[in-house]
């Protein structure tokens, strides 16, 4: 990872770039609901294979999710 913050740049293709967007709007989602982003990534790409209905998905949005405690603490500055 690049250290300037910049990483982003080498998304050289609209699907890279698009992929990267998304990323970072969910770290950023995840930090604004006061959750720790890597722990947040963690649970959604783990239960995410087996969402099956919109009510999934739903449960999935940084806003519903449940996290422990620790998690929630991390996030906060």
């Amino acid at each position: 990872m690049s250290s300037d913050g910049k990483t982003w740049f080498f998304a050289d293709t609209p699907k890279g770039a698009k992929a990267s967007a998304n990323l970072y709007s969910l770290v950023e989602t995840a930090k604004a609901n006061g959750i720790d982003p890597w722990t947040y990534l963690e649970k959604l790409f783990t239960e995410l294979p087996f969402a099956t209905t919109e009510a999934d998905l739903g449960a999935l949005l940084p806003w519903n999710v449940e996290l422990d405690a620790s998690a929630a603490r991390a996030a906060k500055p």
